[in-house]
Parts: C-alpha cells; sequence; structure tokens
C-alpha cells in the first residue's frame, strides 16, 4: 500500500501547490491498486486468485473505462468454487447480507 500512497501524496501535493482539484479523483485516473485478500503473493492461496487483470487494463487505457471492479474466482478440480469483487483501493468487498458468500454479485465495493 505504500507503494500507491507515496505517488498519491506526490501528486496530491502538487496538485495542492498548483491549486488543482481534489487529488484521489485526479490520481484515480491513471493509477488504481486492487487487493486480492486470500491471495498468495505469486498466486494460489485461500481466496479468489484468478482475475484477468489484463482485459481490464486493455479497456481502461484503449477505451478509457476504468474497471470499477475486478471480478475474481477461485477453482477448485477445475471448477469456479467462489467469486468475488477485487476492489480499487480503499474500497473492499463487503458483503450485502444476503445469499451465498461465494458470489460475488452478492458482495458491493465500499469504502470501510
Amino acid at each position: 500500500m505504500r507503494r500507491y500512497q507515496r505517488p498519491a501524496a506526490g501528486v496530491g501535493e502538487l496538485l495542492h501547490a498548483t491549486g488543482g482539484k481534489d487529488w484521489p479523483s485526479d490520481i484515480d485516473r491513471s493509477v488504481r491498486l486492487y487487493m486480492a485478500p486470500g491471495m498468495g503473493h505469486c498466486g494460489g492461496g485461500e481466496g479468489p486468485n484468478v482475475f484477468d487483470a489484463l482485459t481490464a487494463l486493455e479497456q481502461w487505457r484503449e477505451e478509457g473505462k476504468a474497471p470499477a471492479e475486478i471480478l475474481a474466482s477461485q477453482l477448485a478440480d477445475g471448477r469456479v468454487v467462489r467469486t468475488r469483487p477485487l476492489c480499487p483501493y480503499p474500497q473492499i468487498a463487503q458483503y450485502k447480507g444476503a445469499g451465498s458468500i461465494d458470489d460475488a454479485s452478492n458482495f458491493v465495493c465500499r469504502i470501510p
């Protein structure tokens, strides 16, 4: 997270010094961090760890559509057993309170 916060702070200082707009919305146009809870450092782990970051990045760069979330899946024996949204920091996936906890549609990205 420090790697995200340092550039954000630097951009914030620059925008403040130049009378720019609110820095978080400005920096979100070019930098976002998506945490993958339960994922191991290089993959695997107990949480959803399969996702298509490249397509999300291509759509952001080529079409100007920054991802509000990235769908991640967890596989067991070659089948999907859990899905979860990966949310842009500082948001986290919060359970809506109804439905299966293994289904991404029952979660919403929110700031805690």
